[in-house]
């Protein structure tokens, strides 16, 4: 009976978690304000045929004191050569040989920010596309916050059932784990996520620090980075992007559950035993309480669930009744991608399947 007082006490702190991101509304909001400071748009790739659409994205964009920087292979040298051609905003730069002691990754964005000339450097994925003012928005929120590090999580593409089986995943653990507002207002690194698809940087502090560098061995450093950040007393923030950044991270489900699985232990500190814990209240807790509690307080703890699922929807731009309809799926699917993440954990193997 115990335990199942723990799990109706995880239920409602994950809800009160929820409702307050929900009440924050911790989103990118729009600037009447126009800017003109220079941007630095740095654009990792390997082979993501993707890239295309982003860069016609970035020429939609209204903001124009910006470069773009595509760190290229030869697979994808000439393509990105052929769009850039006649805006000479757009540049590719050959990636280097791996050096020991660094991930492809974090070499590869070191560089692009060491050749990077803007006030402002803005990392972004090759998959996602950017709405129209996007860069003016982020460099108020820098302006207004006095920032070293904004990130944001981008409003999901999904056109497969497999893949709205996994990636909802994504926001779901982020909103009914920690409130975003707590990033940039505690000044402790307690409270750091980020998502790699969008990081955005003062230039003059990542010049000093050389942000990359310091955790140039981790496969998935993203977080890393903004406990750096915060622990160095800079300020840091982290936000839902509203529409103005989309990206269709994953392919289907098999695709879908083996990428999050490189990051999902980074959301608990890459703890094998919080997330383990996490995902036993989690998926366990609902059955037992079925099981062994009355049906008033079963009805009670799915309206709680179901309430959660509709907030953490709206917040992400989803379609809350689909993820409720999924959410059963959903929870398997975070299982399956949980036992990935301690598969790879311990055998420090990373997957793009």
């Amino acid at each position: 009976m115990f335990l199942i007082y723990i799990i109706f006490f995880f239920l409602i702190l994950r809800f009160t978690v929820t409702v307050f991101n929900f009440i924050s509304n911790p989103k990118l909001t729009h600037s009447g304000k126009q800017h003109q400071d220079a941007v630095s748009v740095l654009i990792p790739v390997k082979n993501d045929e993707s890239i295309i659409n982003l860069i016609e994205s970035i020429r939609g964009q209204n903001y124009k004191n910006y470069e773009v920087l595509i760190s290229t292979t030869e697979a994808t040298l000439k393509t990105c050569e052929a769009l850039c051609k006649d805006d000479q905003r757009f540049k590719c730069v050959n990636i280097p040989e791996l050096k020991s002691g660094w991930t492809e990754k974090n070499l590869v964005c070191a560089q692009l920010g060491n050749a990077a000339t803007g006030k402002y450097l803005i990392f972004l994925d090759a998959c996602t596309i950017v709405s129209n003012d996007l860069i003016n928005n982020a460099v108020q929120r820098m302006k207004i916050q006095h920032l070293t590090l904004l990130s944001l999580f981008t409003n999901q593409l999904m056109l497969t059932i497999g893949e709205h089986c996994v990636v909802p995943l994504v926001n779901f653990l982020v909103l009914n784990l920690i409130p975003l507002r707590l990033v940039r207002l505690f000044k402790s690194p307690i409270f750091s996520i980020t998502n790699s698809q969008f990081m955005m940087f003062d230039a003059k502090d990542y010049a000093e620090h050389e942000w990359h560098r310091l955790v140039k061995k981790k496969e998935v450093g993203d977080s890393e980075i903004m406990k750096l950040v915060k622990g160095r007393g800079f300020k840091a923030e982290t936000l839902l992007a509203n529409g103005f950044i989309y990206s269709r991270m994953y392919r289907g489900f098999t695709n879908s559950a083996h990428g999050f699985s490189n990051s999902i232990i980074s959301n608990f500190g890459n703890s094998v035993t919080g997330m383990s814990i996490y995902i036993f209240f989690v998926i366990l807790g609902p059955v037992a309480i079925a099981m062994y509690m009355s049906n008033e307080l079963l009805l009670f703890a799915i309206g709680l669930i179901v309430l959660s699922r509709m907030m953490i929807s709206l917040s992400s731009g989803q379609n809350p009744w689909l993820n409720i309809l999924l959410h059963p799926l959903q929870m398997l699917s975070l299982i399956w991608v949980a036992i990935l993440s301690v598969q790879k954990h311990f055998t420090k193997t990373k997957s793009h399947k």
